[in-house]
């Protein structure tokens, strides 16, 4: 099953508030929006310590093949140098 996009739709009247805003306005707004969407993401975070305890009690994963595993999932998760 595919994941459906949250697509957010713009009511008209919201439209007309976002045309008369001067700049400082505006700024505040997007703000606000962005501050929404960081939360939003903030509380999917992966516990490494815990996400690593419940691989190791996987049957036949021993403790080098644990650092492999979470050398691979580490580097899916950390930011692109």
């Amino acid at each position: 099953m595919e994941k459906e996009e949250q697509v957010f739709v713009l009511p008209r009247s919201m439209y007309k508030e976002l045309k008369a805003m001067n700049r400082e306005q505006m700024q505040k707004v997007l703000a606000d929006i962005y501050d929404k969407g960081a939360k939003s993401v903030e509380h999917g975070a992966v516990e490494f310590e815990c996400l690593r305890e419940e691989i190791r009690k996987i049957n036949g994963i021993g403790e080098k093949r644990l650092d492999e595993i979470m050398s691979v999932i580490e580097s899916f998760l950390s930011p692109a140098e």
